[in-house]
């Protein structure tokens, strides 16, 4: 007996068995491998901390505590003009608060009576003593660099300088009129806010999304708790937090999962390919940055007063 065709094609028949060969020896469609993303090189945040660190030095130069009129008794006293208040005025091992107001320290009634809305800004950049810049610098280098790098200078310096304005014109807002408010925590405490809705509005790019929560949760919720320690500016870190957390959805919004560029897709292939952003990314930027608006309209509204509309005839 003579071998037959095998018992499937002889079944499906000769062309049904040719066409299965020809699928068979098809080639794969072509695969996308676009390169890694390169990070940013870091040089926004070490600049920022050189000009806090640069403008301590300075305050304490211009304070210059042994040359004051009621003769204090310094604190390392070793140190000439550089030596710090007494503790019973400032525990922090810093300057007086004279001195951090003429440089540029936030309080109410400069800014809304006598017009220097650019204490806005430039308290931020002061800090009242060893301790509290301390705190906030190595803040920022744990945290800011790492978001530059993902993210770059040209995204995380607005987000940084817009998070410290919120955080004083919650300050300003909610503060005591007569009280002095210096440091970068509302600026912090933005990045801090940015980094939980970079999580949320990036969701589908990482992997153990649960533990990530988790932790930045637990981070944020220890240094809000800190912020209601007594003659802590906790207006300023709570305006901070909202604002880079709402800045967030708008600034650090990524590609999701499995998006190419076309200039990485080769003509041949055919394939389906993904959006860059899904729909909800778009949803939130437009709700984030509708509410920014509102909120900084009607911060500026409340601190210089909205004069009340005019009756029509």
């Amino acid at each position: 007996m003579g071998k037959g065709m095998p018992y499937s094609d002889v079944e499906k028949g000769p062309e049904r068995g040719q066409e299965k060969r020809r699928h068979r020896s098809r080639p794969p469609p072509p695969q996308i491998c676009p390169p890694p993303e390169k990070p940013w090189f870091p040089w926004l945040v070490p600049v920022i901390f050189s000009a806090n660190l640069i403008m301590f030095i300075i305050t304490m130069y211009i304070n210059d505590c042994p040359s004051q009129e009621n003769h204090p008794r310094c604190v390392l006293p070793f140190l000439k003009r550089f030596s710090f208040q007494p503790f019973k005025e400032n525990i922090l091992l810093g300057p007086s608060a004279l001195t951090l107001q003429k440089l540029g320290a936030l309080e109410r009634n400069l800014v809304v009576d006598d017009g220097e809305g650019w204490r806005l800004l430039s308290c931020m950049w002061l800090h009242a003593g060893v301790v509290h810049l301390v705190v906030n610098m190595l803040s920022l280098l744990f945290i800011g660099i790492r978001l530059e790098q993902e993210f770059g200078f040209i995204r995380i310096g607005p987000l940084y300088v817009l998070s410290g304005l919120a955080g004083s014109l919650a300050s300003t807002n909610h503060g005591k009129e007569s009280s002095v408010s210096v440091g970068a925590s509302g600026a912090l405490f933005g990045l801090l806010g940015a980094m939980l809705s970079e999580l949320f509005t990036n969701w589908t790019i990482y992997t153990k999304k649960c533990i990530a929560l988790l932790i930045l949760v637990s981070v944020i919720a220890v240094n809000l708790a800190l912020g209601f320690i007594p003659k802590v500016d906790s207006s300023a870190h709570v305006g901070g937090f909202l604002a880079g957390f709402f800045f967030g959805f708008v600034l650090l919004v990524r590609p999701q999962f499995g998006y190419v560029s076309r200039k990485y897709i080769p003509s041949s292939y055919n394939g389906k390919l993904k959006s860059r952003h899904k729909w909800y990314q778009y949803v939130l930027g437009i709700t984030a940055t509708i509410i920014l608006v509102l909120g900084y309209t009607y911060a500026f509204g409340k601190l210089y007063g909205v004069p009340p509309m005019k009756n029509l005839p």
